[in-house]
């Protein structure tokens, strides 16, 4: 109970040499005092934190789940298809933010003569799911499509199959899937650690798991985060900013000073050093000194999103290290080995 006793946060950085206020309620019986506000939480799957499930289906015995809901979240001028998913599990198949799940579609590639190899999407709900069973995933996928240059036209016959398979599908249709997989973009285990999430597209998928863990379900997570969570998430047109609706809720309903949230709007924003289109690495060399001070403080840093989004992040950070005197290389090395720097691109 935290009521008395001074902020739980606060009480976790001092550990051992926290003391006691001398105005605090010490509970001496089997009960809280009357004037405590007993907070109820999520708990029956938090023992996933120390029991880490991996691979309840694997891609050659795969499991079966069930399409519950479907819906675009992306405006009709953004560019592409972005569908938001939602799955149910078969039971007792559980995962945690931060993790992925793989797809299979079913029937035989034509370019192999073989089935068709897994797909793997991040997953973009807590371990509760959206509606806060435990049995249920949520996944954010983006339809891919290829343009015929000649034409202009979508060629269908390049169309990704598994992207296909998910955007296309309808309640009730039932999917083959693998996994869970994935400890490299798990939280950090200590509450007070700041997380910095830098995503482009639907690389958001581990974040919105992230984020809805730590400022929106009612979870001893929540309760006890004190650190900074900072967002910068990158897309081509307001259209296509994903989530917003939920973060601004989260914003507005957050600790002060625990949620930040930068966008990088390409089409329609500029960056401040040179006036070109704003991209997340120009946000985050725009906050340069803030990024470094807080990975230097213990921050842990995570990527998610196409690939090619990591070599112009990690330019900018080796030119804004050199300008101040640091050797990007040895700084890098730095934080990987702390367990700081976590990357999943695709």
């Amino acid at each position: 109970m935290r009521q008395g006793t001074g902020d739980l946060a606060s009480r976790i950085r001092s550990g051992s040499g926290y003391i006691i206020p001398t105005h605090a309620t010490v509970v001496t019986n089997s009960g809280p005092p009357v004037d405590v506000d007993i907070l109820g939480a999520q708990h029956w799957l938090e023992y996933l934190d120390d029991d880490l499930p991996l691979n309840f289906a694997k891609p050659s015995s795969p499991a079966t789940a069930t399409v519950l809901a479907r819906s675009r979240i992306i405006s009709d001028d953004a560019p592409g298809d972005i569908q938001h998913i939602v799955l149910r599990l078969p039971e007792g198949m559980h995962y945690v933010e931060g993790q992925s799940l793989s797809v299979i579609p079913s029937g035989i590639d034509p370019k192999t003569n073989k089935k068709f190899s897994p797909r793997l999407y991040s997953i973009a709900s807590t371990r509760y799911g959206d509606i806060l069973d435990g049995n249920t995933i949520s996944l954010c996928v983006r339809r891919a499509e290829f343009y015929d240059p000649a034409t202009g036209l979508i060629d269908p016959a390049k169309e990704g199959v598994c992207s296909k398979l998910l955007c296309g599908s309808s309640p009730g249709d039932q999917i083959s899937v693998a996994g869970p997989v994935g400890k490299t973009m798990l939280l950090p285990k200590n509450p007070n650690d700041d997380i910095i999430m830098v995503a482009t597209g639907t690389g958001i998928a581990p974040f919105r798991g992230f984020m809805h863990r730590l400022f929106t379900e009612e979870t001893v997570a929540r309760h006890v985060f004190g650190g900074t969570a900072w967002l910068v998430l990158g897309v081509p047109t307001t259209g296509g900013l994903l989530y917003k609706d939920e973060f601004d809720a989260m914003q507005n309903s957050s600790r002060p000073g625990s949620l930040k949230i930068d966008y990088a709007i390409s089409r329609e924003m500029t960056n401040e050093i040179d006036g070109g289109k704003l991209y997340v690495q120009n946000v985050i060399a725009q906050n340069a000194r803030e990024f470094f001070t807080r990975l230097d403080s213990g921050a842990s840093c995570y990527f998610c999103g196409l690939k090619g989004m990591m070599p112009p992040i990690l330019e900018t950070l080796e030119k804004v290290a050199v300008e101040n005197g640091l050797d990007w290389n040895a700084k890098l090395k730095e934080w990987k080995a702390n367990h700081q720097w976590h990357v999943e691109v695709y």
